[in-house]
Formats: C-alpha cells, structure tokens, sequence
C-alpha cells in the first residue's frame, strides 16, 4: 500500500498538534457535504460532482462515527442532546416507570443547567461549536486529504451518534452520492455496548429502511492495535518532554461503566486492563508509575473501579506533587477530558495538596493520530480498494 498513501513508521517523537480549532488548508475534493448541506445535497443527487464520482468507479463511502455533542452549551440544547442519549437502552438498561419520572423530573433540569456552565467553559467560540465536533470535522477532513489517491470515488464524512449530524442522515448522503459499500468507524478503542454497539444500532436501523442496502463495514475495536499503542506511548512521552516538571504518576483515565454490564458480558474493562498493560511494557513503566482509573460515574449504581477522582485526591493526600493524566479511551477532547479532567480534577488535586496537574491531550487530529486513522481505514478497507 505504499504507493496509495504514507506508509507509517516507528514514532520517535509524536509531531506537534495543530490546534484543534484549526481548520485543515483546504477541504478534500472527496469529502462529503458538510451537515448543514445534507438535505440539500439528498435532493440533488444528480449534480455533477456525483455524476462524476459515479461515472468513475463504484463510489465506496467511509463514515467516521464519535458519541456526539450538544449543538449550543444552553440548558435546552443540553437537555435535548441528554435525553437522546440517557433514552438509549443500550447506555441505560432501565425502563422503569421510576426510572423515567426521575430522568424527566429530577436530571434533565438540574444536569443540563449544570452542564451547560461546563461546557461554557470549553465551548469553540469562533465556530460557535463544541471542540469535540471541531476536532472531528477536522479528522474527517484529514482522512479525505490522506486518502485523496485512492481516488474520488472515496468519500469521506462523519456523524454523532446522538444530536447532529446524525449517522443516519450522513448515511443517507453516502447513499445518494451511489455508495454501494460503506465502512463505518466508531472512534471507540475500546468496545462497549453503550459506544460501539449503539452504533451500530442506529446504521441497522437505516439499514432497514433501505430497499437497497449498500455492503457495510463496521471497525472493530482496536484496543491492543500495535499502532494505536505506539502512537499513545510516542505521542505521550512527546508530551512528557515538553513539561517542566518530571512526574511523579501517571494516571490512564478511561470512561467508567456500571459494574452490572461488566457482569453481563461487556468485555469494555478487560479491554481497557489489555490497553493499559500494553502501555505499560512500551514504556517501561510499572502499575504504580501509570496507574489504571474510571471517571464519569453517573447516578448511584457501583462503576468500575478506582474513580479517577478519588485517586487523584488521594495521591495528593499522600504527598505526590506532580500528576499526569491521559485518557487513552477518548479519540478526541471533549468535555469529559477538557472540563472534568483538565479543570475538575486539576482542582482538587491542588486542592488536596498537589503542585503540578497535566492533562496530557487526545491524539485528536494530530499527525500521529491521523497515521493511526488511516492505518484502521487501510486494513478495514482491503478488498474494496
């Protein structure tokens, strides 16, 4: 494959990241319409960009898939994007009338009041979006440009699971551009019934509604991917380079999960231990040096364990001065690295007794990151181009 596209090597130094809100030079001539087009574009399915494509080669579709994002940090657009995503059986498994009235009652009204002051705090000003959104437009954009020699009859576009643009409005795009095979990739390393298999929910759903159904593609999780291990370990050590201070732990936050669904079958935690483990042995580091955690906890039922918040305020309380923190588990910033990590845990660290707090960032849409990208895209891809 390496006269398609680069042929990714052995990282000594993660490159520099461009700034998340930082838009690519220019938009890849394969990439689909931009969400805000997509109607548009359903109804003009004979303009001359897809006559084109389809004259060309059997168009092959590639959707990028991330958990999705409020479209403004006000409490009504919170309230909508929460109640899409805590409606969903696979991410809570409670049909209870109880559980309903208390959704309805009690969290949307105080959770979205309270969440839209969070994502004030991190919220893209200048695109009026959140930079979970940013940086995966950004991805899309990338990918397209990496992609480019393939040829046109490769289209590139992304979607939210929950709020917009939706999976299955970009899939209806692929499809009226002539898509006859798409590949669909959740940005999920590592799987879980509430991540990856919601999404593919949402595309069999579409699937349904489809007389012709175009082949379809899902990537798996790549949790233990080589590449997706060396990108983490480089990009990190990158990062450790550039801090003034040496750290004293390192700590790998990973989204928590209620012990339940663990119990089920959910292989999400073993997984995240596979991750970590891996880590450890590219970087020499033992369980003490890069520690294993799970934030996010949500309502009252037990999560996998240790909270990353009581270890962080428990390391501080033993004395340790200088922390480090990355989320191997998030393939972009969002609100769970940039506010809660970033800012919550800063503060009660310091506020516990630590110095020094680094939330180290996603591979977002790095050079490292976009590599790794590309790599699943190739492999997942095979046969088709």
């Amino acid at each position: 494959m390496s006269d398609i596209a680069p042929t990714p090597t052995k990282l000594d130094k993660a490159p520099e990241r461009p700034p998340a809100s930082e838009p690519s030079p220019s938009i890849a001539p394969q990439l689909a319409s931009q969400p805000a087009l997509a109607s548009k574009s359903v109804a003009d399915a004979g303009n001359s960009a897809a006559n084109e494509v389809a004259s060309s080669a059997s168009p092959i579709g590639v959707l990028l898939v991330n958990l999705g994002t409020p479209d403004a940090p006000t409490p009504a657009a919170i309230r909508r994007y929460l109640k899409e995503f805590l409606t969903d059986r696979r991410v809570i498994e409670n049909e209870s009338f109880l559980w309903k009235f208390v959704l309805n009652c009690i969290i949307l009204p105080l959770r979205s009041r309270r969440k839209a002051r969070d994502y004030q705090k991190i919220w893209n000003r200048e695109k009026n979006e959140s930079p979970f959104k940013t940086i995966t437009r950004s991805q899309a954009e990338k990918l397209g440009s990496i992609l480019e020699p393939l040829g046109k009859h490769v289209i590139i576009d992304w979607a939210m699971r929950y709020a917009s643009p939706s999976i299955a409005s970009r899939l209806e795009v692929l499809a009226t551009w002539g898509c006859d095979r798409i590949l669909v990739m959740p940005l999920y390393p590592q799987y879980s019934a509430a991540t990856t298999a919601t999404v593919c929910d949402e595309v069999f759903r579409f699937l349904l509604r489809q007389r012709r159904q175009p082949a379809v593609r899902i990537l798996p999780a790549y949790y233990d991917d080589p590449y997706y291990i060396e990108v983490l370990a480089s990009s990190l050590k990158a990062e450790l380079r550039a801090l003034p201070f040496t750290p004293d732990v390192i700590v790998a936050s990973y989204h928590g999960m209620p012990k339940e669904y663990v119990r089920k079958g959910d292989p999400y935690e073993s997984q995240c231990v596979r991750t970590t483990q891996l880590l450890r042995q590219q970087l020499g580091f033992d369980e003490n040096k890069l520690m294993m955690t799970f934030q996010s906890r949500f309502g009252r039922a037990q999560w996998l364990e240790p909270y990353t918040v009581n270890t962080v305020k428990a390391l501080a309380k033993k004395g340790v001065k200088n922390l480090v923190v990355m989320t191997p588990g998030f393939s972009a910033d969002c609100l769970e690295t940039l506010e809660e990590i970033a800012m919550e845990n800063a503060h009660v660290f310091k506020r516990n007794g630590g110095e020094n707090f680094v939330a180290i960032p996603c591979l977002n849409d790095s050079e490292a990151g976009m590599l790794m990208i590309w790599q699943l895209a190739m492999r997942e891809l095979k046969g088709w181009v």
